[in-house]
């Protein structure tokens, strides 16, 4: 948002994340709801549009949340050496008054067939340990992947480091912001 000249102050929702029953796509957006909406009723004046977003790792239904620990977190990455998993992200855009506006995007990625103690090494360094599969591809995580894939009709590339600004841009004109206007 910085790099759009949009001013924009980050604040913690303090919503849980435990998962209530929903299928990986349903709970990125059902997450990134409930913290745009928490932060809009506690800290949103008239004008202020509030951002949430959410990630989730489906590996073959199955959500890895954010590990908390070393053991837990490369845990997780030898699940998915070698194999194919979705990047769920979701985003909820919501005003002072309740209204909400929702975006998803979808990639796949597949990790490279890592050994223990590449993945350790990894987790040690890059310290995932607050992000969902364990792993940041902002940072030294995509040295992980062999291949990231999604429709080309619909990707939005800067999803896959959590928030897709491309779908965030659309969203917030339909509010009537253009950061061209600025």
């Amino acid at each position: 948002m910085e790099r759009l000249g949009i001013p924009f102050d980050t604040i913690g929702s303090g919503v849980d994340e435990t998962n209530p029953g929903l299928d990986p796509d349903a709970l990125a957006l059902h997450l990134a709801i409930e913290k745009a909406r928490a932060v809009a009723q506690s800290e949103a004046t008239p004008g202020t549009l509030v951002v949430g977003s959410d990630q989730v790792v489906d590996l073959d239904g199955d959500v890895l949340g954010k590990p908390g620990t070393v053991d837990r977190a490369a845990a997780q990455l030898e699940r998915l050496a070698g194999r194919s998993h979705r990047l769920v992200t979701a985003l909820a855009v919501v005003d002072h008054e309740g209204r909400c506006e929702t975006a998803v995007d979808v990639h796949v990625l597949t990790m490279r067939d890592l050994s223990p103690a590449t993945l350790r090494r990894y987790v040690e360094t890059d310290q995932p340990l607050d992000c969902c599969g364990a792993y940041m591809l902002d940072r030294r995580g995509i040295a992980l992947f062999e291949r990231i894939e999604a429709d080309p009709e619909t990707a939005d590339d800067t999803a896959i480091i959590g928030l897709p600004m491309m779908k965030l841009l659309a969203v917030l004109r339909r509010f009537g912001v253009d950061v061209l206007d600025f």
